[in-house]
């Protein structure tokens, strides 16, 4: 369906608003930020969002939904393995320090440092909301991994007594702070560290559970099973 013209200016504003939420902070970004992002005048943003928190909770979910679209794409890249489609997971949160969808880096690491002291909330009523959508999207990642990992215990890839929540928050940790450390340093290595090791987990399970389906004949020193 072809977009109007206010659609596409619409569109135009969020996607130019993104990258100075993602570099500025919500608090931090001002009008003033924006309208020159966008080449607009005050009225001409307020034409399309009614406010400036408005403009930040379109710019927030156009920034997890490129974020999104890229992990989903490295998931598929992974190939049909649990584990290289963990691997996928990781690399695709991986870009959003290394070649972030919106400059600025990963909207969810951003956000939820931004927002994360509640008692701010009467000094900014955008983070109540934003620390929801900031939980439910990083929800949707967990949920990514469990699926995977349930898969692949399915499958017979990985082991039976595998804790799918334990991974799926081993796996975002893990590369979240792998993200953190590389800003925070500047030196990617943080990150191929962290990625490193959510490739040696996945080889891990996977080899662990290759042992136990191999059959053994029970001697005096093996145990049956």
């Amino acid at each position: 369906m072809r977009q109007s013209k206010g659609e596409l200016t619409r569109q135009r504003i969020v996607e130019t608003a993104a990258p100075v939420f993602n570099r500025r902070g919500y608090a931090g970004a001002s009008m003033a930020h924006l309208m020159e992002a966008a080449g607009l005048e005050k009225g001409g943003l307020y034409r399309h969002f009614e406010s400036k928190d408005a403009l930040a909770l379109a710019a927030f979910d156009h920034a997890v939904r490129l974020s999104g679209r890229r992990i989903r794409q490295c998931v598929l890249d992974g190939g049909p393995s649990a584990a290289g489609r963990l691997l996928g997971v990781a690399q695709g949160m991986a870009t959003s320090g290394l070649d972030p969808s919106v400059p600025g880096g990963c909207p969810l690491l951003n956000t939820a440092i931004e927002v994360d002291d509640p008692s701010l909330d009467a000094e900014n009523s955008l983070y109540p909301e934003l620390r929801l959508r900031t939980r439910r999207a990083m929800n949707d990642l967990l949920r990514v991994v469990r699926r995977i990992v349930d898969e692949g215990v399915a499958s017979g890839e990985f082991i039976q007594d595998v804790d799918a929540d334990a991974e799926a928050s081993l796996l975002v940790a893990t590369m979240e702070g792998g993200l953190l450390l590389m800003r925070l340093y500047d030196d990617p290595a943080h990150l191929r560290w962290a990625l490193q090791r959510i490739e040696d987990r996945g080889m891990q399970l996977t080899r662990r559970s290759s042992r136990r389906r191999v059959p053994t004949v029970p001697t005096k020193r093996t145990r049956s099973r």
